[in-house]
């Protein structure tokens, strides 16, 4: 592959990061789409000199992609968002976003493209979040059919924003607790995000990827609660795990996407994650899907990662002592 040019949006985010870093190590000339690249200069030193360049685009201003496009071998979409925020809506960036780039991707002549979605993408979902998934996955489908869908359950690494959300939450008070929505019965399936990019680079080499749609998960299924439970050990503190009904969770919710209308508030929790929580994340196992198993990746175990990069959460950090 040494010498293609690959174009991936979303390349400064929290899997986009790990994306450009194994792409660049297969050889693959990157070529990465973001609105600030002066806060992604990170990103040039996990290549050769000259292999990894940034480009400005915005998802949403269709030229700012067609001229990020120009010369491309491959395009791998990785942008979403995990909750609305003004221009930046589910619509206007998982839905039409990706609408955009495969439309343009197809009018350049290009045919491999991996577009990121998730487990649970519906287009008729109630979850606004999954179904504008689902719209962007048909969307991709539609202007270049041989087009590779990967579908992650949670993706877990140093940079996360479940693990390390819950972990500051836990260590924000002495008496903290921690919701668990529905009971914290939810099932899920956490990947590793060094995975994830594994199977992105794996979907553009494999030619028998072409116009599949793959479900990642590690080789662990859990509750909400038994991550929560974790999470606590690895940091060794001790926190009330209170259930939180449905209808009490979604108006928590409701006053979480109030808050985060304030300008810089991440909203702790809104009404459209509420409704993500009543499935369960897991791995379709039908074989309907493809799986990592199918691009020949053998999943890290979330017990082998998790421990490093909770140490900072630790009251002594890496020289707390750690129960056996």
């Amino acid at each position: 592959m040494t010498g293609k040019l690959a174009v991936v949006f979303g390349g400064s985010g929290f899997i986009g990061r790990y994306v450009v870093r194994e792409l660049a190590r297969r050889g693959w000339r990157v070529r990465v789409g973001v609105r600030r690249p002066h806060l992604s200069q990170f990103l040039r030193p996990m290549g050769a000199v000259g292999q990894i360049q940034l480009t400005q685009v915005n998802i949403r201003h269709r030229p700012s992609i067609a001229e990020a496009l120009k010369g491309a071998d491959a395009v791998v979409n990785l942008v979403g968002v995990l909750y609305q925020e003004g221009a930046n809506g589910f619509s206007a960036v998982q839905s039409a976003g990706a609408a955009s780039v495969a439309q343009l991707a197809a009018e350049a002549g290009i045919e491999s493209l991996v577009q990121l979605s998730a487990i649970g993408a519906d287009e008729e979902s109630d979850s606004h979040y999954a179904r504008t998934k689902g719209e962007g996955e048909c969307a991709v489908l539609d202007a270049v059919p041989t087009a590779t869908i990967l579908r992650p359950s949670i993706v877990f690494g140093q940079e996360d924003k479940f693990f390390n959300r819950f972990a500051t939450m836990a260590t924000s008070t002495p008496i903290t607790p921690l919701p668990l929505i529905g009971g914290g019965k939810t099932r899920f399936q956490p990947v590793y995000v060094d995975d994830v990019a594994d199977a992105a680079c794996a979907a553009l080499e494999a030619p028998e990827a072409k116009g599949r749609i793959y479900e990642l998960g590690g080789p662990g299924v859990y509750t909400f609660r038994e991550l929560m439970e974790m999470m606590l050990r690895e940091i060794g503190r001790e926190r009330a795990l209170v259930p939180l009904p449905y209808p009490v969770a979604s108006m928590v919710g409701f006053a979480g996407q109030l808050a985060g209308k304030l300008p810089f508030l991440e909203p702790p929790l809104t009404q459209d994650q509420v409704k993500l929580a009543k499935l369960d994340n897991v791995v379709n196992t039908d074989g309907s899907v493809g799986t990592l198993a199918d691009l020949g990746i053998e999943p890290q175990t979330l017990e082998s990662i998790l421990p490093a990069y909770m140490e900072p959460y630790r009251k002594y950090g890496q020289f707390s002592e750690r129960m056996a």
